[in-house]
């Protein structure tokens, strides 16, 4: 079984990433990132803890907010409406989830599509529907850049999403499509879902549930992709495929921790100096070459 090793692949990434940071630099362009977070989250400080671990190696300009969980919806608001405006601010994240009393919705569609480095925004969205998206969600993207640099052939395949999410399965059954491949997306109402798996070529989990996947369906020669990140009894960290269940049948699999993740953070750190590249009319080929 091959490993699909995101570290390795972030971090090809990252040198490419620092080198286009220094080239905007000479054309006076300095790519900042904002990351909003309400309230105390013990799971959203690792992750915005990890996007500023990038930025420093990158050494892009990046600002943590931090608003008390009390915050309103118009306080919260008014916060993007100033990044919004800030010149300065080449990208913009309001860190999911938010508390009950604030309208996700709300807030994703109160970031300027053009700052939108999650790539959540409905316009941003429907753009990708369209095949035009500038910005699109941040670890469907990673999936695929994993992909064509593993040398793995999407068109013509047929791909098994497991998860609806409008974070990671929706988006990215989106994505396959335009690379034409073959989408059959799993969820909690579909029938007979290991008939689907029995004939993937390529099988992306997402359910955050080990339960929600069988092993002895996925077929000989499949290549796993598993987003989710599990702590199991053992105190270790695992997804939703049991990696010593299938490892002497399947072609390829990421793994958990290590696959998935770094990608997410560094397609992150890609569409800020993407935005820093459109919003001072530079062509982002110039800057990052080949990607």
């Amino acid at each position: 079984m091959k490993i699909i090793d995101g570290r390795k692949r972030s971090n090809e990434r990252m040198t490419q990433y620092k080198k286009a940071i220094e080239l905007l630099r000479t054309k006076d362009v300095h790519p900042k990132l904002v990351v909003v977070t309400v309230g105390d989250d013990p799971a959203s400080k690792v992750y915005v803890g990890q996007k500023q671990k990038r930025a420093q190696q990158l050494e892009m300009s990046f600002e943590w907010v931090v608003l008390e969980g009390d915050v309103s919806q118009e306080e919260l608001i008014a916060e993007i409406d100033k990044r919004n405006a800030d010149p300065e601010v080449s990208g913009l994240i309001v860190q999911l989830p938010l508390p009950d009393h604030l309208d996700e919705q709300a807030i994703i569609q109160a970031i300027a599509p053009e700052k939108d480095v999650d790539g959540f925004h409905p316009y941003n969205i429907g753009q990708l529907v369209k095949n035009e998206a500038k910005l699109v969600p941040c670890t469907p993207k990673g999936i695929m850049d994993l992909l064509e640099a593993n040398a793995i052939q999407i068109a013509g395949r047929n791909v098994v999403i497991i998860g609806r999410s409008q974070i990671v399965g929706l988006p990215l059954a989106l994505m396959m499509t335009h690379a034409n491949a073959t989408v059959s997306v799993i969820h909690s109402q579909t029938a007979n879902p290991n008939a689907l798996i029995a004939h993937a070529d390529i099988i992306v989990t997402a359910a955050g549930n080990p339960d929600a996947i069988d092993e002895s369906a996925i077929p000989e020669e499949a290549v796993i992709i598993d987003v989710s990140i599990l702590r199991g009894e053992d105190g270790k960290l695992h997804g939703d495929v049991d990696a010593e269940k299938v490892q002497d049948k399947v072609a390829a699999m990421t793994p958990v921790p290590g696959g998935v993740g770094p990608m997410t953070v560094a397609m992150l750190m890609e569409q800020t100096i993407l935005c820093a590249c459109h919003q001072n009319d530079i062509d982002p080929d110039t800057i990052l070459g080949e990607i």
